[in-house]
């Protein structure tokens, strides 16, 4: 189990300017949908920029904080 506040200190760790939106799908805090809007991605194709959400996200995936996530990324202009 993860909080939302801690969900989005892991990505802003990474991309200080985030906009992070959450939304827990289960209601068991483990399940997300997760909306990422950042510069970082800029020049990024899709899968890069998922990339550097998961790779923010890889120790709270890795020791079940998190089960799943369902990712959309934009980018900030």
């Amino acid at each position: 189990m993860i909080t939302n506040d801690a969900i989005v200190a892991l990505v802003r760790a990474t991309m200080p300017d985030a906009e992070v939106e959450i939304f827990d799908r289960t209601g068991t805090m483990d399940h997300f949908n997760i909306g990422v809007k950042s510069a970082a991605f800029a020049g990024k194709t899709l899968i890069e920029q998922h990339r550097m959400v998961y790779g923010a996200l890889k120790a709270a995936h890795g020791d079940g904080r998190i089960h799943a996530i369902e990712l959309t990324t934009t980018v900030a202009e």
